[in-house]
């Protein structure tokens, strides 16, 4: 049993190595740096004449490009000029739009006031000369009816002596038929004529 006991400490010993792996793979990770040194280092001698096409069409590519990029600037500068001139024309179309939209106006309002004072000077002027045609007429009227009267006066005037005549005529005649009665019974009683008769027989 007392020998067991050391043998259980002797483990302890086995302890110690394993600090001496810790530094092994210090020196093996050393020589795995150097290898990819020397890799990384060896492809590089190999790699500038393949890099070096590609430099030259990257360079050519890279010429293109600001070309390009010029022409586009050049482009876009053109394009963004015509730009600006198309919206200041259609700014200055706009303004004389608006000007044009606004000179109508006035003039449609300044020709719609003057056709409304226009209207009412001839609706005045009307009115004031119908109001005195009614007058005239008026005056008119009423002097015809004057000589409507007057007329019918001197139709009753000239009706009453046309009655007047025909009266004397008929008395007139009445006196003469009379006359001629008398002068006729006169003729018959002493069997003479009358001298005007028988000289107007005789001739």
């Amino acid at each position: 049993m007392a020998d067991q006991e050391p043998i259980k400490v002797e483990p302890e010993v086995p302890e110690k190595p394993p600090p001496a792996p810790a530094p092994a793979p210090e020196h093996v990770e050393e020589p795995s740096k150097d290898v990819t040194e020397e890799k990384s280092v060896a492809p590089h001698p190999e790699a500038p004449p393949e890099e070096k096409p590609h430099d030259s069409k990257s360079l050519a590519v890279v010429e293109k490009a600001q070309e390009y990029a010029e022409e586009k600037s050049t482009e876009g500068s053109i394009n963004r000029d015509a730009v600006l001139a198309r919206v200041a024309t259609q700014k200055r179309l706009s303004l004389i739009r608006a000007w044009e939209d606004s000179e109508k106006s006035k003039a449609e309002n300044k020709a719609h006031k003057k056709l409304s004072a226009i209207g009412a000077w001839e609706n005045s002027k009307k009115a004031s000369i119908e109001a005195e045609l009614r007058r005239i007429e008026e005056k008119l009227e009423k002097k015809k009816a004057e000589y409507v009267e007057k007329m019918k006066n001197k139709v009753a005037l000239i009706h009453k002596e046309a009655e007047e005549k025909r009266a004397l005529t008929e008395a007139k005649r009445g006196e003469d038929l009379l006359k001629a009665e008398e002068t006729a019974a006169k003729y018959r009683a002493t069997g003479t004529g009358p001298k005007k008769l028988l000289g107007w027989f005789s001739g």
